[in-house]
């Protein structure tokens, strides 16, 4: 299996506009509905929503594999363990 692979995302979220802490919460309750070692692919707004966000996440025990800056938004991957939260 190649990388890309394993980090093209089962689901994608588009959040831009959505203030926090809406935003975690959304992210959340989408990783819950997912199945254990699913991606996400969650968009957000610069400042405190890709400041917050991922390390809420992590707290919260899911894995942030990557954050790209899109240019006007960020892209945040994130995976559901394998076992639940």
């Amino acid at each position: 299996m190649s990388v890309f692979s394993l980090l093209t995302p089962d689901v994608q979220l588009d959040l831009r506009g959505t203030p926090c802490p809406i935003n975690f919460v959304r992210t959340k309750l989408r990783l819950e509905q997912m199945t254990n070692g699913g991606l996400l692919e969650v968009w957000l707004d610069a400042g405190e929503p890709i400041e917050q966000v991922p390390d809420s996440l992590t707290m919260a025990g899911y894995q942030v594999e990557k954050i790209t800056d899109c240019s006007g938004y960020f892209s945040l991957l994130v995976r559901r363990p394998s076992t639940t939260v």
